[in-house]
């Protein structure tokens, strides 16, 4: 009889941003001989790394880091793609008797990682350049109220501003006539392909907000700007995704004279602790995840090992 390969047994860290998930990852992969990768969907870019809060050179050569630095910001990526990278990256580290800990705050990635994805329509052309049109010429409200008309569920897990997913989102319900939310409901997310232990950081909400407050500064004060100079002037279009992410079109806005350098700061701050928010909502409607709070490491460890300890079928 031939004996089926065991599924891995994966660590998740996930949460809303500045709660400390990479100090609590590595300090966990060091106890536990694991090493780490990457669930950020902004970190996988190369060349993007303070606006990213990307781990650092120490970081990285203190413990293993994958599916960072995996595509230019012109090429595309998608939670796909993701996925098709880090399975074999999990298995891997897990063949070598390594414990595989999966970190990062992109809710998606982490539930496509362990689920795959639902069934969607393939693009349609013509739909997409229309919806884009109107994205553009009505502005981004317009789409975004339609959107949460149709799909609230789903809209709440998306930026306004966020041209893509409002459009694809869209698209699939002009396509389908099913809500987006319905079609990922129906699917289920249930292809597990390693058995995993989820957990969640959070802070208290004025705590974080401080610290998010705090670390847009530092990132300025790290060459925020000048990162991002460096990127245009390399040729990256302002209109790219990455470059609208976060951080990085706050700065865009401060080069090409749009906005005074403190005003781009108080912007990123307030839409940092908004994204923050957000990510608290997806991850709450996410019911696997155990939520605790940095200062809960040696509970954590214990549940861990007593999960990595444990018999599975």
């Amino acid at each position: 009889m031939i004996e089926r390969a065991r599924k891995p047994k994966v660590i998740i860290i996930g949460g809303p941003t500045a709660t400390g998930k990479t100090s609590f990852a590595i300090s966990l992969a060091k106890e536990l001989n694991g090493e780490i990768v990457n669930a950020d969907s902004m970190q996988v870019y190369r060349d993007m790394d303070i606006g990213t809060a990307k781990p650092t050179k120490e970081d990285r050569s203190a413990v293993p880091h994958y599916m960072l630095d995996v595509v230019y910001p012109d090429e595309p990526f998608n939670a796909a793609l993701y996925r098709s990278m880090a399975l074999p990256r999990i298995e891997e580290i897990a063949s070598r008797g390594k414990v595989p800990i999966v970190v990062g705050g992109t809710g998606l990635y982490i539930k496509t990682l362990r689920g795959g994805l639902f069934s969607c329509p393939e693009a349609d052309p013509e739909l997409r350049a229309r919806l884009i049109r109107e994205y553009e010429t009505l502005g981004p409200m317009e789409l975004y109220k339609r959107l949460k008309q149709i799909d609230p569920d789903i809209a709440n897990r998306i930026h306004p501003n966020d041209k893509v997913r409002v459009t694809r989102a869209l698209e699939i319900y002009e396509l389908t006539k099913k809500r987006p939310s319905q079609l990922a409901k129906g699917h289920g997310f249930r292809e597990r392909p390693f058995y995993d232990i989820l957990f969640c950081l959070h802070l208290d909400r004025g705590v974080l907000y401080e610290r998010i407050n705090q670390r847009c500064v530092k990132m300025i004060e790290d060459g925020l700007v000048e990162e991002t100079r460096s990127l245009l002037d390399r040729g990256y279009s302002p209109r790219l995704k990455p470059m609208q992410a976060i951080g990085y079109r706050h700065m865009v806005r401060y080069l090409l004279g749009q906005c005074e350098l403190e005003t781009a700061l108080k912007e990123l701050q307030r839409d940092t602790r908004r994204y923050a928010k957000r990510q608290f909502t997806w991850f709450k409607a996410e019911k696997e995840f155990t939520w605790v709070k940095p200062g809960e490491y040696k509970t954590v460890l214990k549940r861990v090992e007593k999960f990595l300890s444990s018999k599975t079928m």
